[in-house]
């Protein structure tokens, strides 16, 4: 009778094991910026439709802080670039194909650090070189060649890991050797449009999905010499985290393909210019995708 119990009993403490294992929270990062908060908060927001139990651990900081997060189990996933992955955090030469970029971070993630890249969201968050739009029809500007060619040069603004990146400034140097005024203006990426606007540089490191590029007059100049790598938008997730939660992979690649860059466009301008809580954005688009 007593071995009975103490069976029952250890029966009674694994059930309960169990439970507790199913309501670990998937934690859900971020980077520092709008697009990469929005973004989390999708993610957060449809698990949570799925009967996932989510601790939210946005806004971490940039590349390298949420990648650290990721590995050391801080997180169990994030929406992250493909090329910020294939420059910054694997350190490969530049390439441009999507699908090659793609195949080379998903393959190198999972044999170095036992991350999953899902299927691309359906953005692509290229690196963007931005002027003013009189300045860009005052000179005829429409590609970054066009940028080159003036001698008179331009003042540049940067957000830090542009500046860092070897698939920023660096890139950008190598395929156009632009003129520069001065050293590059430094700058948290929320201040770059202001400083453009008001003449505090000439030209600016934005990129291809901020929510102004659709609402100011501006210039997104071509980037004709394919200095810059895709940047493909896809959920990088723990594989011990994806195999030990179950509809967890199902739930994440719902999520694959609802996206353009002129969606995540609207999405950015609503947090930025509108100044609309970032959760009631992210619960709107799910609706609008039919995922709630």
């Amino acid at each position: 009778m007593d071995r009975t119990k103490t069976i029952g009993g250890l029966i009674f403490v694994l059930m309960l094991g169990g439970c507790s294992a199913g309501r670990h929270p998937i934690r859900v990062g971020s980077k520092n910026f709008t697009e990469q908060v929005v973004l989390g908060e999708i993610i957060a927001q449809h698990l949570e439709h799925r009967h996932q139990t989510v601790e939210r651990r946005l806004n971490l900081g940039g590349t390298l802080l949420a990648h650290e997060a990721l590995l050391n189990r801080q997180i169990d996933l994030y929406p992250e670039y493909t090329g910020t992955a294939l420059s910054a955090v694997l350190k490969d030469p530049i390439a441009t194909e999507p699908s090659a970029v793609l195949d080379r971070v998903r393959s190198e993630y999972l044999q170095r650090f036992q991350i999953e890249w899902l299927d691309p969201l359906g953005v692509d968050d290229s690196f963007a070189m931005v002027v003013s739009g009189p300045v860009a029809r005052a000179k005829m500007l429409d590609t970054l060649t066009d940028a080159a060619k003036q001698t008179d040069g331009w003042s540049l603004g940067v957000g830090y890991e542009f500046e860092q990146r070897q698939d920023g400034l660096a890139a950008l140097n190598k395929a156009y050797n632009p003129k520069w005024k001065g050293q590059p203006k430094t700058m948290d990426l929320g201040l770059l449009y202001k400083a453009l606007e008001q003449g505090q540089v000439t030209m600016i490191a934005a990129n291809a999905t901020d929510g102004l590029l659709s609402k100011l007059d501006l210039k997104m100049l071509r980037d004709d010499q394919h200095a810059f790598p895709p940047y493909q938008v896809c959920v990088a997730v723990r594989q011990d985290s994806m195999s030990q939660t179950p509809g967890l992979r199902e739930a994440l690649q719902e999520l694959s393909g609802k996206l353009t860059n002129q969606r995540m466009q609207e999405l950015n301008y609503r947090v930025d210019g509108e100044h609309q809580p970032v959760a009631q954005v992210a619960a709107e688009f799910l609706k609008q995708s039919g995922l709630q």
